[in-house]
């Protein structure tokens, strides 16, 4: 097994959630996509960080981009999750979705949503990391969507046992 493979297989072996980070561009285009490289950064000032590889269609809109929304998906999300991770459709013609006063597009029903403007860009590797301010949080009181070996589902109950 190569260097690579080994890394992919270790990584997918490891649990995360599901986020999807949508932004609008120039001419007011609602832009999303899935992301699972989120993580939160500092308190004071409230940050997190997100991904984006160099090969996605819409890169150079979300690294040049002034404020964006991260979702935290609810186990009811898959479907989204999905639609968001797939290429030549209207990903916001087929969900439930609305603007923010921010005018962010904002997907319905997630377990939370954080909208930020964009702090600080880093290159690393064939992807750039993207840290973001909050500027507004919502919380749904919802369970997570949880991607792991490439499937998804909610929290076992029995993880709470």
């Amino acid at each position: 097994m190569s260097k690579a493979d080994l890394f992919k297989e270790v990584m997918g072996n490891y649990p995360t959630g599901v986020t999807v980070v949508t932004m609008t561009d120039n001419e007011g285009v609602p832009l999303g996509l899935t992301v699972n490289s989120f993580a939160s950064v500092s308190l004071d000032p409230m940050l997190l960080l997100w991904s984006i590889d160099k090969r996605v269609s819409t890169y150079d809109k979300f690294t040049n981009t002034d404020q964006f929304a991260i979702h935290v998906l609810a186990s009811d999300q898959a479907e989204v999750c999905s639609l968001f991770a797939s290429k030549g459709i209207d990903r916001f013609k087929n969900c439930e979705w609305e603007k923010s006063k921010n005018d962010l597009p904002i997907i319905a029903g997630s377990a939370g949503v954080f909208q930020c403007k964009t702090f600080k860009t880093i290159e690393a590797g064939d992807h750039m990391i993207i840290v973001g301010e909050v500027i507004d949080i919502e919380s749904n009181k919802k369970e997570p969507l949880l991607y792991h070996k490439r499937k998804f589902d909610g929290i076992p109950a029995s993880f709470y046992e």
